[in-house]
């Protein structure tokens, strides 16, 4: 069932600020057609030469670069990551599809299956079998909340699709409304003025949107970076088409890391160094290593009382972050064993 969700419209995470446009959920009607286009255009961009496509790339590169500071001023206003931080991400975003580009110019991505030596013809009765590459076809892209350009509308799965000759369908994450809308509007001229297929690239708003992106015949693949619980959803989903398709998910995870007593010797420098990787970005990376195990003698626990409390504060992504962290510690709080170091 195709069921609307409520319109998006951005809010300042520093202030509660509502600013911006609402920017309505695609209709299943607008999604047909999108998803039409898309497949419409799949064999011309496949068919396309590796010199069009990398030029393709570079033109979508160029384009966001140019529009760097209005990109970067809506990101930091809906994202709070701060104006440093995000003007590094986009041109990290940039560095991944001049990288695709030059991966397509120089061949690599074919040079596994070129040239491939046959001994000799296959035994009697047995065919000749030749392993390539081809385009799946239209992949559809989830973007994550904590990386507004990197991994989300410009991102690596985006550059890397189009790279390999599939057009690409990108779910816009509801945290960052404003600045998916802005960097698809940017990739979309960019690639109409480089003379690209219609349909290679689309964007889509809402819930129900994305689930259906997935289900659609027509989508020959997925790529997620989110929670767990929504990568799984969409997987179990990609999986049970009557036809299944690949699913590249990057899931919420938690990051242990294990203190030797050698190293819990120093605790006042493995905490500095913990704490640091623990709240960078307000806590809100993958890499997040959210559980440290130390040896109980150390004085590991008290260092941590102590350096918590000369931390700034930070400001999360959305609401919904910050409900969940608030549920999860309730939950933790009341568990046997468990008593609170510092908050």
């Amino acid at each position: 069932m195709y069921r609307r969700s409520v319109p998006s419209q951005s809010a300042d995470p520093r202030s509660g600020e509502v600013f911006g446009p609402v920017i309505p959920d695609t209709t299943a009607a607008e999604l047909d057609v999108i998803l039409a286009a898309a497949a419409g255009a799949s064999d011309a961009w496949a068919d396309t030469s590796a010199a069009v496509r990398a030029s393709h790339l570079r033109a979508i590169a160029d384009a966001l670069d140019a529009d760097r500071d209005g990109l970067v001023e809506i990101a930091d206003r809906e994202t709070a990551l701060g104006v440093p931080r995000l003007t590094g991400e986009l041109a990290r975003s940039t560095f991944q599809l001049r990288m695709f580009a030059d991966l397509v110019d120089s061949g690599e991505d074919r040079a596994a299956f070129v040239d491939v030596e046959i001994s000799g013809p296959p035994p009697a009765g047995h065919p000749e079998f030749r392993l390539a590459r081809v385009p799946l076809g239209p992949v559809a892209i989830y973007g994550a909340s904590n990386f507004p350009f990197a991994f989300s509308v410009p991102g690596g799965d985006t550059a890397s699709a189009l790279a390999a000759g599939c057009p690409v369908v990108v779910k816009a994450h509801p945290a960052h409304p404003q600045t998916s809308q802005r960097c698809a509007e940017v990739i979309s001229a960019a690639l109409a003025a480089a003379g690209a297929p219609g349909g290679v690239f689309a964007w889509v708003h809402g819930f129900s949107a994305g689930v259906a992106l997935v289900t659609d015949c027509r989508i020959r693949a997925g790529a997620f970076t989110g929670s767990v619980a929504g990568g799984r959803a969409l997987f179990d989903a990609a999986v049970s088409r009557p036809d299944p398709i690949p699913f590249y998910g990057e899931l919420g995870s938690v990051n242990p890391v294990v203190a030797t007593p050698a190293a819990a010797a120093d605790a006042a420098v493995l905490v500095e160094g913990w704490l640091g990787s623990l709240t960078l970005g307000g806590g809100q990376f993958c890499t997040n290593p959210g559980l440290l195990l130390a040896p109980r003698s150390s004085a590991v626990a008290e260092q941590i009382r102590t350096q918590v409390a000369a931390l700034p504060e930070a400001v999360l992504l959305h609401a919904g972050i910050s409900t969940h962290l608030d549920q999860s510690v309730g939950t933790l709080r009341g568990s046997p064993g468990v008593r609170i170091l510092a908050e």
